[in-house]
Parts: structure tokens; sequence; C-alpha cells
């Protein structure tokens, strides 16, 4: 027995010298570290613009989504900008291409009620992420659903008090990414347990991914209430299930990936890391993104620089959409922009074409 026991403790000791106890601490990435390099080859610009078929009733154009590409065709789900009040009446709008530049549009998902007077909480809706599940065999959608009110000076009312709707596609398979979705519960809330870096925007977004057994997330939110210093930020949440309930991962958050960061849409590469593609701020004019070795603990914000190799048309670069392998080898990211069409701002979808270079593995 003594020499059972003796054993089991030289075991437990090896694995906490050599880093691989559960307490061990995690394998960050460092600034200096490579990793990946991402370069750009070309660029579709408005591939979805202003006068685009079936864009006839989007007044202001598109923001945010999610591209997937399954067998050969390309399927978007995206927040179209329907009409006034700006920001607010909003639209979920399922797009399909066979070649990724010409675009139809298939379907409406769902539709804001445009409630302007803060009673609503599905006044506009926002940042729709599909989710592919192989447990269930069905098409996870979530989006944030916004109260809205007019402006204030510094305050940012036009979509506040944010939560995370789940749905979940009504036809089983693979097929079943247009939907229709039926609304399950709401997975986070504003007003329940926030962390004390979130603010008046609320939930701003979602996207969860699966390691092993465990399913985490990354979620969004912008202190609003105060626009001349605000920050948009994201932290992580797990979960036992798909369907939660979640839990914020306090003890983590906000990830550090400086003063903005929204829309993260998270994927593991051939290299083993993942990578999480977010709108880095349209201040900067390059897109976000961030690398980690286990999923849970982030690399500050880097940024993929678009020009001098794309001559500048945009007006602000906004959110990558999409990290598609393609059979040649090289990667296509959708991502979405604001340009000017006659004075006004539309939000325009976009079409990268990239070569990924796997530095450390």
């Amino acid at each position: 027995m003594k020499k059972k026991l003796f054993v089991a403790a030289a075991l437990l000791a090896a694995m906490g010298a050599s880093g691989k106890g559960r307490d061990a601490a995690p394998k960050r990435i460092a600034d200096s570290d490579g990793i990946v390099r991402i370069e750009v080859l070309a660029c579709e610009d408005t591939i979805l613009r202003r006068g685009s078929p079936d864009t006839e009733d989007i007044k202001y154009g598109f923001e945010g989504g999610r591209v997937v590409k399954i067998g050969n065709t390309y399927h978007m789900i995206t927040s179209e900008m329907v009409g006034d009040p700006y920001c607010v009446r909003m639209r979920t709008g399922y797009w399909t291409s066979e070649n990724g530049t010409d675009w139809r549009r298939r379907a409406t998902i769902r539709e804001s009620d445009a409630d302007f007077t803060g009673a609503s909480q599905r006044a506009a809706i926002w940042g729709p992420m599909m989710v592919y599940h192989k447990k269930d065999k069905r098409w996870h959608l979530f989006y944030v659903c916004y109260k809205a009110l007019p402006q204030q000076p510094d305050v940012n009312n036009l979509n506040f008090d944010g939560v995370i709707q789940h749905a979940v596609s009504d036809v089983k398979g693979i097929e079943g990414i247009g939907g229709p979705y039926t609304d399950r519960e709401i997975l986070m809330r504003y007003d329940e347990n926030p962390d004390p870096w979130e603010g008046h925007q609320g939930v701003d977004s979602f996207f969860p991914y699966r390691i092993g057994k465990q399913w985490y997330a990354l979620y969004g939110s912008a202190t609003t209430q105060q626009m001349s210093t605000c920050r948009w930020m994201v932290g992580m949440a797990r979960a036992d299930r798909i369907e939660g309930p979640w839990t914020r991962m306090s003890e983590l958050n906000p990830v550090g990936l400086e003063s903005f960061a929204e829309n993260p849409i998270v994927m593991r590469l051939e290299n083993g890391v993942y990578i999480a593609i977010v709108d880095g701020g349209p201040w900067v004019d390059k897109l976000g993104y961030t690398l980690s070795w286990d999923g849970v603990h982030w690399s500050k914000l880097r940024h993929i620089d678009i020009e001098p190799v794309v001559k500048k048309w945009w007006t602000a670069l906004r959110t990558p959409i999409s990290l598609i392998k393609e059979k040649d080898g090289t990667y296509t990211m959708f991502f979405t922009a604001f340009k000017d069409y006659d004075g006004l701002s539309y939000g325009v979808v976009s079409k990268l074409k990239l070569k990924l270079t796997f530095l450390n593995k």
C-alpha cells in the first residue's frame, strides 16, 4: 500500500514539475510571437452595394453577420439596415452565392419592430451568428435584441440594453441553414450578473464554439453611456451545452484587446491555433484578429493591413464575417465596410483573397 501511495505521489509531483497538471499555466501568445502571417492577395470591393440585385428596399446597407461555405455555395446571414430610424429599423437577411461575387437574397430570417420609445426589447436586431451543432444536426442562430430611444448628448441610445436571443433551425441537417428558425431562450442579458466593464449597450455580440466537451463564447459590450470615452470590449463565457446556461468567466474578462473589438467569430486553423476575427475599430482602417493556443487565453489585438495592396475606396472599414479555406489553399474573407454614394453612407459587403503562412506550431 505504501509503495502505491509513493508512486502516486511521484506521478503528481512529476505532473506539476512538467507543467502538465490541471493547474499548469496556460501557454500564452506574446506580441513577438509570429504564429501566422496574413497577406492580402486581392480584393473585390463592394460585391454587395447600393443598387445590387435585391437591395432595393435596403436604405442604409449591411453590417456584420457571418458567411460559411457548404459544398460550392456561400451562405450569408447578415444585418440589413432597411430604413428609419437609422440602425433601429433592421432586418436579418439570408443570401447565397455560387462564386462569392454574385449574390441573391433568399429569405428574411428576422425583422425588428423599430419601436423608438425604449419599451420594446426587439426594437433593433443585430449581430446574427449561425453555428452548426453536429450533435443535434441543426443550425443554431444567435442574435442581439436591443431597445432604442432618440440620441442624447454623449449617449448612444439607438441600440442599448442588448440581450442574446437563441434560435434553432426547424429543418434538420446542414441544408437547414436558411431557416426557418424558432426562438428558444435568451442566453445572456445586460441585467443579470454583468461584469463591471460592461456598459449601456448591454450584450452586443455572441459567438459560441466548442473545445472538447466544453462550450465557450466570446461576447461583447460597450460603454455607450459616455461616447466620448466609450470602449467596445469582449469577454469570455462558458456552458456545458450550447443551449446554456451560460456563465461569464469574469476572472478572465475583459479580454485584453485594447479599446475596440466587436463581433468576434472563432475558428481553429490548421496549425492548431485558434483565431477570432473581429471588427477592430472603424478609425484604424484595418481588420482585427486575435490568437489563442487554448481558445480561452487570447493575444492582444492584431490587424490585417489591406493597404497598400488595395487602393482605399471605403470611408470606414468594419467587420470581417468569414475566413474560409478554399481548394487552392487561399482563404476568403468577406467583410463589411461603409462607402459614400451621393452623400449617403452605405454599408457594403466586400471580398478579400488571403494567404496564410504558419510560422510556429
